[in-house]
């Protein structure tokens, strides 16, 4: 005796299977097509993922900016991150330094990276990272914590209506990337 295949099962069953695919493959390019599209089109905050090389210049006293510090985690990442203060006030040209907290709540080794994102957009060409975890992925063992630096200089020529700056970090899972 012969079975006879249903063609809308097989067609039903042969989608499942690609959507499944397609949807698990996002996960594998989201961090680098994200940093494609903000360098290509120049939104989201994104700032440089190289660190900048500071030029002597003058501290300008006069003016205070504020900055503050944001993070996130990705659905997927079930790390606590957190920074070391919410906010700082900063001159132009000076250089500043913090740390942001990272602690694996899981008992299995992971791999994170930060992923940066500065607000007002149009600031993002003016704050400058000399030092930054989001420069590394940070490897972390089961229930394991560390400190994370940041050092950047806010630079002088920040368009004077812009008072406050946000500095937003989202953590992404990356372990087996």
């Amino acid at each position: 005796m012969k079975l006879s295949r249903d063609p809308v099962t097989d067609t039903t069953l042969k989608l499942l299977i690609l959507t499944c695919v397609m949807g698990a493959s996002v996960f594998f390019v989201m961090i680098p097509l994200y940093n494609a599209l903000c360098d290509v089109l120049g939104i989201n905050g994104k700032t440089s993922d190289v660190a900048y090389s500071a030029i002597t210049t003058q501290i300008d006293t006069n003016r205070d900016i504020q900055v503050q510090f944001i993070t996130n985690n990705n659905a997927s990442m079930p790390w606590e991150f957190k920074p070391g203060v919410t906010m700082m006030t900063v001159n132009p040209g000076a250089l500043n330094a913090t740390y942001f907290d990272a602690y694996n709540t899981t008992n299995k080794y992971m791999v994170g990276q930060a992923v940066p994102s500065v607000s007002p957009s149009r600031a993002a060409e003016y704050f400058h990272k000399t030092e930054c975890f989001c420069f590394e992925s940070q490897p972390l063992d089961a229930n394991d914590n560390v400190e994370m630096g940041l050092s950047f200089i806010v630079d002088q020529d920040l368009p004077r209506d812009i008072r406050t700056i946000t500095l937003s970090y989202t953590m992404f899972d990356i372990t087996g990337d």
